[in-house]
């Protein structure tokens, strides 16, 4: 009689079985190296002394399920995926099958006949996606890869924030670190600021598709620029959006070597905060240079070389256009401008002009490259205590007011508007 394939559980079945038939164990306690009641285990035992290692060998093995669908039922399910459901996954072609075609089977019945026939590549089959090497570019300045890391940089000693990283594909070199509160576009326009002022304008900088960056919102009105890449546009240097980590692996692996090393010197020379640690980081990003800079292929430095057209301080703001009203009067950020009356102003009516808001705070309007006269009415903004005490005659109005206002939940500023947390002296905060 040939042995039939036994299972490994049944394999160690027949050795303890094996020597309670030679008596070298007692039934119970065979009974319980198996985990089997002590009539189980004889049983067992029966079984092999009649049909010997076959006989513990379960007996629906190789056996047709009971549970099995019939096979009318699979060619047909098999056919409408085949015919309508081709390129779909298991889970929406088995909710089609009980939504249109009134056969009800498990989603993990349809992936094992769409694996079988050949519909369904599990995901074990299928092959990884393959992400060819790209070379360094040849000079200096050719290309910028900046990315921002998130990460304990004090660990325990200050906040969490975030290092911004400028490295040079060709060198590998860093070209500017610089911490700030997190990825925004007026940390960018600081940093990159600083990084022109120091090196000059590169060809192109290299990202991945942060918002900053990229307008990811589907049916986006207008040039679909944001405003770093307007600044950058202006200024005449190309934005890059990379597709995937991998592509700008370059810099995403000097953020690992980052947050080890930058972070146990951190530790060493006991700084706890941003402004302790972007003093610290030009001393760090020298040696680090050169410890891990690469020689470029082409000596030549493709960085130019700032002109007086480039007014950075002007490029490096947020802007947005507004119509002005019959009124002199528009909206930005839930704030009301009213403009001061001028011939300007008078020529401006029904126009476009241009709200451009300073990294510092500042707020200008523009209309043909003037600035116009201003003042301003918040409309969400609560009025304080120091308001009612100032305001004798007014005192008990304004309290009134006040009350009022604190029992109304606080409302927010303009989703549009930018996120302002690396935006210094601003007017825009609430109460």
């Amino acid at each position: 009689m040939a042995v039939r394939i036994m299972s490994d559980k049944e394999l160690a079945r027949f050795e303890v079985l094996r020597d309670l038939d030679h008596e070298r164990l007692t039934a119970q306690a065979a009974a319980d190296i198996l985990g089997l009641s002590r009539r189980q285990t004889l049983r067992l035992l029966k079984a092999y002394r009649t049909c010997g290692v076959n006989g513990l060998v379960s007996k629906q093995r190789g056996r047709r399920s009971n549970r099995r669908k019939p096979e009318n039922v699979r060619a047909e399910a098999l056919a409408i995926i085949r015919d309508r459901y081709a390129d779909f996954g298991p889970t929406l072609a088995a909710e089609k099958l009980r939504e249109l075609h009134d056969i009800c089977l498990g989603r993990e019945t349809i992936r094992l006949w769409m694996a079988e026939e050949g519909l369904w590549t599990t995901r074990k089959k299928r092959r990884p996606r393959v992400y060819q090497p790209r070379y360094r570019r040849d000079c200096v300045g050719e290309l910028i890869q900046i990315d921002g890391s998130e990460h304990r940089w004090f660990e325990g000693r200050g906040p969490m924030c975030t290092l911004l990283v400028f490295i040079d594909d060709a060198t590998s070199r860093l070209m500017h670190l610089q911490f700030v509160e997190t990825e925004s576009t007026f940390s960018y326009f600081a940093a990159t600021k600083a990084y022109l002022e120091a090196h000059g304008k590169p060809v192109a900088f290299y990202s991945d598709k942060h918002s900053v960056f990229r307008v990811a919102k589907p049916g986006v009105t207008g040039d679909g620029m944001t405003q770093f890449g307007r600044a950058l546009s202006r200024l005449k240097i190309e934005i890059i959006c990379a597709n995937s980590s991998q592509a700008k692996g370059r810099v995403e692996r000097a953020n690992k070597t980052l947050q080890d090393r930058l972070v146990k010197e951190l530790r060493l020379s006991g700084i706890s905060t941003m402004e302790a640690g972007n003093t610290f980081l030009p001393a760090f990003v020298a040696d680090y240079n050169k410890r891990f800079g690469k020689a470029p292929a082409n000596s030549k430095d493709l960085h130019r070389p700032m002109s007086p057209r480039d007014q950075l301080d002007d490029e490096f703001t947020w802007q947005e256009e507004r119509t002005l009203s019959q009124s002199l009067t528009l909206q930005y950020d839930k704030v009301l401008f009213i403009l001061e009356p001028s011939e300007t102003a008078q020529a401006a009516i029904g126009k476009r002009v241009t709200v451009v808001d300073y990294p510092d705070g500042r707020i200008a309007i523009r209309y043909k490259g003037e600035e116009l006269a201003y003042r301003t009415f918040d409309k969400i903004r609560k009025v304080n205590q120091a308001a009612v005490v100032e305001n004798k005659r007014l005192g008990s109005l304004l309290e009134m007011i006040k009350a009022y206002q604190d029992t109304q939940p606080p409302e927010k500023r303009s989703r549009k508007a930018p996120k302002r947390r690396d935006q210094t002296g601003h007017m825009f905060n609430v109460g």
